[in-house]
C-alpha cells in the first residue's frame, strides 16, 4: 500500500543587492553577518559543505536542522529544511546569486514545504531575514516574488 502523496507548496524571494556574488555568498555564510538565519541562533552547528550538516536553535525555542547539497561559492547553495513548521518533514532551500552589472540577484526558493498554515509562516520568515540581510549588505533597491 501506497501512502498518499503530501500537496506542497513554495516560496521564492529575490533582492537585488550591490555586492558581488562571491562576497554576498560568504556573507550569507557568516554567522557574524545581520539578517541571515545563522546570526540569530542561540546555538549553531554550521558546515556548509556538501553533506555539511546545520543545526540552529532560534531563541524563541525552535530548532532547525539540514544536511547541505550544494555549495557553489558565489552561485548556488543549497541544503534541507526541517522544523517543527515543516512538520517534521524534509523541504528545500535553494539560494542562487547571479551578477548583474555592480549588483547580485540574490534568489532564495524555498520548496517541498507541507500545505499547511504553519508551513506558510516561512514566507514571513524569510522575507524578514531577506529584508535585513540586503539592508546590512547596502540594498537600495529590494525586489520580491512569492
Amino acid at each position: 500500500m501506497t501512502e498518499p502523496s503530501t500537496k506542497t507548496i513554495e516560496f521564492t524571494f529575490e533582492r537585488v543587492i550591490p555586492v558581488g556574488p562571491e562576497e554576498l555568498y560568504d556573507a550569507w555564510l557568516d554567522p557574524t553577518t545581520p539578517g541571515t538565519p545563522w546570526h540569530e541562533s542561540d546555538k549553531l552547528i554550521l558546515n556548509a559543505v556538501v553533506d555539511g550538516l546545520f543545526f540552529w536553535h532560534h531563541p524563541a525555542g525552535i530548532g532547525h536542522y539540514g544536511r547541505f547539497t550544494k555549495a557553489e561559492r558565489g552561485s548556488q547553495l543549497q541544503h534541507t529544511w526541517v522544523s517543527p513548521n515543516t512538520l517534521g518533514l524534509e523541504s528545500v532551500v535553494t539560494v542562487t546569486f547571479k551578477k548583474k552589472g555592480d549588483e547580485t540577484v540574490m534568489t532564495l526558493v524555498h520548496s517541498e514545504l507541507p500545505d499547511a498554515e504553519v508551513a506558510r509562516s516561512h514566507e514571513n520568515g524569510w522575507n524578514y531575514f531577506l529584508d535585513r540581510f540586503a539592508s546590512q549588505n547596502g540594498a537600495a533597491t529590494i525586489s520580491r516574488s512569492a
